[in-house]
């Protein structure tokens, strides 16, 4: 009794907690922010003309960069370049830092046939974290449903977003099926630690008379597609297949060699009924099944079954057993 005597209340508590195998954690820690790419790269959003300006003469884009940062006595140097989702990424062998993506920006925007205005700003790879917003009702005062624009109208003017990107649209449920409240889904632009989002998490703001809450939640970036396969499961990345297969028909080619290689847009008058070619510069007028659903659309169209349960795990698990 003597060693307890010494110790504060608060120490005994925690000696008798460990001992009935009780949990110190009260509330469990949230997995809010996903790690992101690695900051070795740069992100050039660009549209597809521009992009397939640059990776035409991808050797020269670089061999310039790289003189270009060479004559500012910069140790970075550009490896390679390769495709994303909204553009182009170049890879470096360190991080770049604010003045060496202003050199490559500039060179980009200021080279031949490409179009500037079509470039955003070039920024390094960011994490993204996962944040709810609670308190609002479902319904407006006319009865209609609130929308994700309304909201975004709202984030835009309360100061706690001044420094906040969103990272994609928002998203607007009801908390539960008989419920008259909803709930907010936000993903933001962030770093590995998650700081924006800490400095988020349990502020409150005014939408009307109602005062919103934000609180963080576990992270769902959902289940990734591949753009080479186009199978789901996986990312571009990590993708085992040797060759790119094409959205539109599911050959060993690129879409945009679709109409040149895919057999369907060859003559064939020995078919029946006879089959003509696809002019130059025309759209292929076939029609394939989808890979993954086998429905008549593109294996890419964001309107079909796969990506409407984008975020449901145990669907596309089954999905993947019945395949």
């Amino acid at each position: 009794m003597t060693v307890f005597s010494k110790l504060s209340l608060k120490k005994i508590i925690k000696i008798h907690n460990i001992a009935q195998g009780i949990s110190l954690n009260s509330h469990p820690k949230l997995n809010m922010t996903t790690k992101g790419s690695s900051r070795k790269q740069i992100i050039i959003p660009i549209s597809q003309d521009n992009s397939n300006i640059v990776f035409s003469h991808a050797n020269k884009y670089i061999f310039n960069i790289n003189n270009l940062l060479k004559t500012s006595k910069s140790k970075v140097t550009a490896d390679f370049i390769q495709s994303d989702d909204k553009g182009i990424v170049i890879t470096t062998n360190q991080v770049a830092s604010t003045s060496n993506i202003k050199i490559m920006e500039n060179y980009i925007k200021e080279s031949t046939n490409i179009n500037a205005n079509d470039i955003s700003s070039l920024r390094l790879p960011q994490s993204k974290s996962y944040l709810k917003i609670l308190g609002i009702p479902y319904n407006t005062n006319s009865g209609s449903s609130i929308t994700c624009t309304q909201i975004e109208e709202v984030i835009k003017r309360v100061h706690l977003f001044n420094d906040v990107t969103l990272a994609s649209s928002l998203c607007v449920i009801k908390a539960s099926p008989k419920s008259d409240m909803a709930v907010i889904w936000i993903n933001i632009w962030d770093s590995q630690n998650g700081t924006k989002a800490k400095g988020l998490i349990n502020r409150c703001f005014n939408i009307g008379r109602h005062i919103a809450t934000i609180q963080g939640t576990n992270m769902n970036p959902g289940i990734p597609q591949c753009k080479n396969c186009w199978k789901w499961g996986h990312t571009t990345f990590v993708c085992c297949s040797h060759r790119s297969k094409c959205q539109k028909c599911n050959g060993p080619h690129k879409v945009e060699h679709h109409r040149d290689l895919a057999w369907c847009c060859k003559a064939d008058f020995k078919s029946n009924p006879p089959r003509l070619e696809t002019k130059a510069g025309e759209f292929c007028p076939h029609s394939f099944r989808c890979i993954n659903c086998k429905g008549k659309h593109p294996v890419d169209n964001t309107k079909y079954s796969f990506w409407k349960y984008c975020f449901n795990h145990k669907w596309h698990t089954k999905k993947a057993q019945e395949a």
